[in-house]
């Protein structure tokens, strides 16, 4: 079974665009710290054939034992995204 794709669109300020499909990815916790990122290549706009990879840092909005009781209601971080030459 092959697991789906996660695509993204990006808007560049000159009207262009690129279409980035993501076909792996990987997660680590570190000092409470979420950090996910995702590798794949843009497929469509500008920069297409060349890699790219997204990198999301997320804090938790609460306790991570939060989750045993309610689940958690979201969290705050940066994302980067780069495409490689």
């Amino acid at each position: 079974m092959n697991s789906p794709r996660l695509t993204e669109v990006v808007h560049y300020a000159d009207g262009k665009r690129s279409s980035i499909a993501y076909d792996s990815s990987t997660s680590i916790r570190v000092a409470g710290v979420l950090v996910v990122r995702l590798s794949g290549r843009v497929v469509e706009g500008r920069g297409a054939g060349q890699s790219a990879h997204r990198t999301v840092a997320a804090l938790p909005g609460e306790l991570p034992t939060a989750c045993l009781l309610s689940g958690l209601r979201g969290s705050a971080g940066e994302a980067q995204l780069e495409i490689m030459p």
